[in-house]
C-alpha cells in the first residue's frame, strides 16, 4: 500500500508513487490522419466500429481499448479491481454498455473532456489507500456521437464558427497500481514500460467548477480556459512550484483559441507557461491540412494523447515530470438550451519518470 498526504487545499501528492502499468489507445481515421497516427495501438476505418449505431460504435471503442491496455499490463480483466470510466454521452452509456461486459467493478464518470484527468486522480486516490492492487481508468469519445448529442446531427450539415473544435473519435486506457511494471525492452506490443523506467503518478490537483458566464458552446476552449487557468495555479501554489519545474505542461484540448486565453490569464497571475505548454487538441490534428478549425476536443482527446504519445515520452525520459490537465466543459442539452452558461473544469495530474 503507498501514502498520500493532502498538499495544499487542492492538492495530493502521493509519497508512494503510484504506477503507471499501461497504456492503450484507439483512434478513428481522421485522428490516424494527423500527426500522432502511427502511435495509436490501432486507427479503425470504420467510423461505426463494426455496429450499427454511433454508441454502440463508442461503446466497443472504449471496450476495445481498455482490453488492450490490460492485456499489455499481462493482466486479465479479473485482475482488475475497479474501473475509473466516462464520456460525453447522457448517462455515460458509452462507459456502460462497454465495460460492463467486462464485469468489472464499475464507476462511471462525467467530467465531460475532464474526464481522463478525474480518472486517474480517483484511481490513484484508490491506490494510495490499498483499495485496490490494479485499477483501470479509461475514457471515450466519438465526433458522431457528441453532434448527436449536443449539436446537430451530421445529416444537418451546420456550419460551424472558426472557434470550434473538433470532436476526437478516440479512446485512451491506462491500468495503474502500486507496484512497478517488470523491467523489459519496450516493443510495439509491450507494457508501458522499458529496461531503464516507467511512468508514475506523484500527485494530482482536484479543479473547481469555473463559471465567467460564457455562453457560446461553440467556442469550448474559451469555456474551458479559465478552469484551466484555475487549476494550474492551484497545482503550483500548493507545491510551491514555477512551470519551470515542469518540462511539459499538457492541457486537454482548449484549442487556438482556448490556448490565447489560458496563458493570457495566467500572464495576469504573472505565470508564464508559453514556453512548456502543449495542448493535446492542437497535437492530435495538422490544421494545415485538416480542417478542424480551433483544434480537437472531447474526452478521447486528452485521454488518447496521454496513453499513444506523453506516457511513452515520459517512460524514454524525454521529459522527467509534466503536469497533465484535461478540461472539461460542464453543460448539457437541458442547461444550455434554458440559457444556462457553460463552466468548465479541469483535473491535474503530476506524471514523472522514474528509473528502476
Amino acid at each position: 500500500m503507498t501514502a498520500g498526504k493532502q498538499t495544499g487545499s487542492a492538492s495530493i501528492s502521493f509519497e508512494q508513487p503510484v504506477y503507471i502499468e499501461s497504456a492503450a489507445a484507439i483512434a478513428g481515421k481522421k485522428e490516424g490522419d494527423g500527426p500522432l497516427g502511427n502511435l495509436f495501438d490501432m486507427v479503425s476505418k470504420d467510423p461505426l466500429f463494426g455496429t450499427q449505431t454511433w454508441e454502440a460504435a463508442e461503446s466497443t471503442l472504449q471496450k476495445e481499448t481498455a482490453g488492450l491496455a490490460i492485456g499489455k499490463a499481462g493482466l486479465t480483466p479479473r485482475d482488475i479491481r475497479m474501473a475509473f470510466a466516462g464520456d460525453l454521452l447522457a448517462q455515460t452509456i458509452a462507459s456502460s454498455f462497454g465495460i460492463a461486459e467486462m464485469d468489472i467493478p464499475f464507476y462511471g464518470l462525467y467530467g465531460a473532456c475532464s474526464t481522463m484527468g478525474e480518472a486517474l486522480s480517483l484511481g490513484a486516490m484508490a491506490v494510495s489507500a490499498g483499495y485496490g492492487e490494479h485499477i483501470l481508468c479509461a475514457a471515450s469519445s466519438h465526433f458522431a456521437t457528441a453532434e448527436k448529442e449536443f449539436r446537430f446531427p451530421l445529416g444537418y450539415g451546420s456550419q460551424r464558427p472558426l472557434s470550434a473544435t473538433w470532436t476526437v473519435t478516440g479512446s485512451g486506457a491506462c491500468v495503474i497500481g502500486s507496484r512497478p511494471p517488470v523491467p523489459q525492452e519496450r516493443s510495439e506490443h509491450s507494457p508501458l514500460c522499458c529496461s531503464s523506467g516507467c511512468a508514475v503518478i506523484t500527485g494530482i490537483t482536484t479543479g473547481k467548477v469555473i463559471d465567467y458566464g460564457f455562453h457560446d458552446s461553440l467556442n469550448m476552449g474559451g469555456c474551458m480556459a479559465p478552469a484551466a487557468c484555475d487549476t494550474i495555479w492551484q497545482n503550483l501554489y500548493d507545491f510551491g512550484r514555477t512551470p519551470q519545474d515542469y518540462d511539459a505542461v499538457f492541457t486537454g484540448d482548449l484549442g487556438m483559441v482556448g490556448q490565447r486565453i489560458l496563458q493570457d490569464l495566467l500572464f495576469e497571475k504573472h505565470i508564464d507557461i508559453s514556453k512548456v505548454h502543449q495542448d493535446c487538441g492542437l497535437l492530435i490534428y495538422d490544421n494545415t491540412s485538416q480542417d478542424t478549425h480551433s483544434g480537437g476536443s472531447g474526452c478521447g482527446c486528452a485521454a488518447s494523447v496521454l496513453a499513444a504519445y506523453i506516457l511513452p515520452e515520459v517512460v524514454r525520459g524525454t521529459w522527467k515530470r509534466i503536469l497533465f490537465v484535461p478540461t472539461g466543459a460542464m453543460l448539457s442539452k437541458v442547461s444550455y438550451n434554458e440559457g444556462e452558461a457553460v463552466p468548465g473544469i479541469a483535473h491535474a495530474v503530476v506524471i514523472e519518470h522514474r528509473d528502476f
